[in-house]
């Protein structure tokens, strides 16, 4: 007689921003560790919240070298690096990451708003369209500040283009989203991803899907 294997489901908030390039890694590894983990009876609820690496940035962007240089005082060679080291971490969890010299960082608001929508009236797809927005961004090079370019990442997750646009030409969700990045900054989160498990225990970063994998076991584990 087979066994049955009673499932344990964490809740995991992931806090992020659709312009980080290790929060996609970070979620990578995080799936690919539940998926390891499955057979062991784990598994994992995720909510997305959001977190704004650059909220001043201006809606027409910035050239991703010159801005690295200015915050972080990184040189050319040293953001090519870089760039070249995060794009082989992404496609080891299944990620084409595309960013070259030429690429813009943009203002995420209106991201964050569409997510929090998602999460409200369509919680089921709000991961889908996280996914295709890091797809938009990284693997497009496409501007998330263009409200069209927006609403195609919600169709292409499988959400309602016409309602994505509402969403996005009016101010729906902007309290909300600024309220709860309020709450994850009072909580002392201030780089991401932070990956904060049954709201007791944190995974800083994109971790090595081994890292992910070991902690979540210990996690389960103690909350059984």
């Amino acid at each position: 007689m087979a066994v049955m294997t009673q499932t344990k489901t964490l809740h995991i908030d992931f806090v992020s921003d659709v312009v980080c390039p290790w929060c996609v890694v970070g979620l990578g590894g995080l799936d690919e560790a539940l998926a390891r983990l499955k057979a062991e009876g784990i598994a994992a609820e995720i909510h997305f919240r959001p977190f704004e690496l650059n909220p001043g940035m201006a809606r027409e962007g910035e050239n991703v070298g010159e801005h690295i240089a200015r915050k972080y005082g990184s040189t050319p060679e040293q953001s090519a690096q870089n760039r070249a080291m995060i794009r082989a971490r992404a496609g080891s969890v299944g990620f084409d990451m595309r960013m070259d010299e030429t690429s813009r960082i943009w203002n995420t608001f209106d991201s964050h708003r569409l997510l929090h929508w998602a999460a409200t009236k369509f919680p089921a797809r709000q991961k889908a369209l996280k996914q295709a927005l890091f797809s938009t961004h990284f693997t497009d090079g496409k501007n998330l500040c263009d409200l069209e370019v927006l609403a195609d990442a919600a169709e292409a997750a499988g959400l309602p283009r016409a309602e994505a646009l509402e969403v996005l030409a009016d101010d729906l969700y902007a309290a909300e989203v600024r309220a709860e990045q309020d709450l994850w900054r009072s909580r002392g989160i201030s780089s991401v991803p932070a990956i904060v498990v049954e709201n007791k225990w944190l995974i800083s970063g994109g971790q090595p899907v081994e890292v992910f994998e070991q902690a979540l076991r210990q996690m389960a584990s103690e909350t059984a």
